[in-house]
C-alpha cells in the first residue's frame, strides 16, 4: 500500500462492506489481504484511517503475538486514527458461568464463548480480556486514548452478542 492511500481495515472479517478492506488469516470470497494481524508489513506507516477487529485478538498469545499485533495496528494508523476492538468479556462470562440462575446445560456453551469453539486451528482463545487488561495492552502499544463502548453495530458480528440478556463483548475504541 502506498503512503498516500488511506483505508479502513477490517481485521478478521469475512463480510464485504463498502469502504472497508478485509485482512484475514484465511482466504475467502471477500478477503482482500491474506495475512496475520501480527505482521502488517503490507501496509505503510500511517496508511490506515480505521481498524476494526471483532473477536480476533483473543486468539493471540498474550506474551508476544498480542503486543506485536497492537504495535502493528498502532503503526499503520494515521495520527488520530481509530481502532475498534471487540473481544469476549472474560469477567462478564465468568460471572454468568457461576450465576445460580444460568441453567447447567448452558454452561458448556458459555465455556466455548470464553475459550473458543475450537472448530478449526484458529478458533482457540489464548487470553481472557477484562477492560483493565485491554487498556494496559493498548497503553503499552502506544495508544493514548481509549474507552469502552456498548457496541459498534458496523458488521454482523459478535460485538453486540448477548447471553441471558447480558452483553458478553468488551468493545473498546482506541485512538492513536
Amino acid at each position: 500500500m502506498s503512503h498516500g492511500e488511506a483505508l479502513r481495515l477490517h481485521i478478521g472479517g469475512t463480510e464485504a462492506k463498502e469502504g472497508w478492506k478485509i485482512l484475514n488469516v484465511q482466504p475467502g470470497p471477500h478477503v482482500d489481504f491474506v495475512g496475520s494481524c501480527t505482521s502488517l508489513a503490507q501496509f505503510a506507516d500511517g496508511s490506515v484511517e480505521e481498524v476494526y477487529a471483532s473477536h480476533v485478538l483473543e486468539h493471540l498469545g498474550f506474551r508476544d503475538e498480542l503486543p506485536q499485533a497492537l504495535r502493528e495496528i498502532h503503526r499503520v494508523l494515521k495520527p488520530g486514527g481509530l481502532c475498534r476492538i471487540s473481544v469476549p468479556d472474560f469477567e462478564t462470562l465468568c460471572q454468568l458461568f457461576v450465576h445460580p440462575q444460568v441453567p447447567a446445560d448452558q454452561k458448556f456453551s458459555l465455556m466455548m464463548n470464553m475459550f473458543g469453539a475450537q472448530e478449526d486451528a484458529y478458533d482457540l482463545h489464548r487470553i481472557g480480556f477484562t477492560a483493565d487488561f485491554m487498556f494496559s495492552f493498548l497503553a503499552q502499544a502506544g495508544f493514548g486514548r481509549f474507552r469502552r463502548v456498548p457496541c459498534f453495530d458496523l458488521f454482523n458480528d459478535f460485538s453486540k452478542a448477548q447471553r441471558f440478556g447480558v452483553p458478553i463483548s468488551l468493545n473498546v475504541e482506541a485512538y492513536k
